[in-house]
């Protein structure tokens, strides 16, 4: 297995949307196992360096390196491959598959990378009771809380055992308590786990939380100082 010290590299980055120019002459490297956390208000283009980093989105110029892999080089079926690999991704309204119960939500993403049967099932249930849902796994997401929602949806992100977790306002949707929990769950269980951790937020409490904070004013992207 090849070590790769900077999991994310980003050089030179920028985005535009026709005229609109979202991020300019950007730079950031995430290391290995790090919970980087970006801020900035509403519309700054933090859910768009998201979207850059987990290849949903492609740069007007520069390049992106993930793992190793530098995005602009993949065609479409090698960046689902490296998504549906490398990567977990977290959002604030859930997006659980109401068909599906808390299980096979959380089963989807281990079946997608074609993990046996019985391991997506045991590993299934094992995160249910890690998150504090011992006996939801047959629940669907309308019988399940907001804060619910969101463990499950944080355990379907690490089902697949990502190197990679994107976390877009993760607790946006939820009331204070609620959402305290869930950002210490998400920084509990990737610390434990060695996962890289990249959270676009308002949240003042995961400031404290993170290993560097990177703000996003005009089109600039700047490390802030702690």
């Amino acid at each position: 297995m090849i070590h790769v010290e900077n999991q994310i590299e980003l050089v030179n980055i920028q985005k535009n949307y026709g005229a609109h120019v979202v991020l300019s002459n950007c730079d950031l490297s995430v290391r290995n196992g790090e919970f980087v956390v970006v801020v900035g208000r509403s519309g700054s283009g933090k859910s768009t360096l998201l979207n850059l980093i987990g290849g949903l989105e492609k740069p007007t110029d520069g390049t992106i390196k993930v793992s190793g892999n530098s995005l602009t080089n993949l065609n479409e079926e090698e960046l689902s491959r490296l998504r549906r690999q490398k990567l977990g991704f977290v959002f604030q309204f859930f997006n659980l598959i109401p068909t599906l119960t808390a299980l096979e939500n959380i089963r989807l993403p281990m079946a997608l990378n074609r993990i046996n049967k019985k391991e997506t099932i045991e590993r299934a249930l094992s995160l249910l009771e890690e998150f504090g849902l011992s006996g939801f796994d047959q629940r669907f997401p309308e019988e399940l809380s907001g804060g619910e929602q969101q463990r499950v949806a944080i355990a379907r992100a690490l089902a697949h055992k990502p190197d990679i977790i994107l976390a877009d306002e993760p607790t946006g949707n939820l009331d204070l308590d609620t959402a305290n929990e869930v950002l210490e769950l998400l920084n509990r269980t990737c610390r434990q786990r060695g996962t890289t951790l990249i959270m676009a937020t308002h949240s003042k409490k995961v400031i404290g939380l993170a290993d560097r904070v990177f703000s996003i004013h005009g089109s600039d992207l700047n490390e802030a100082i702690m």
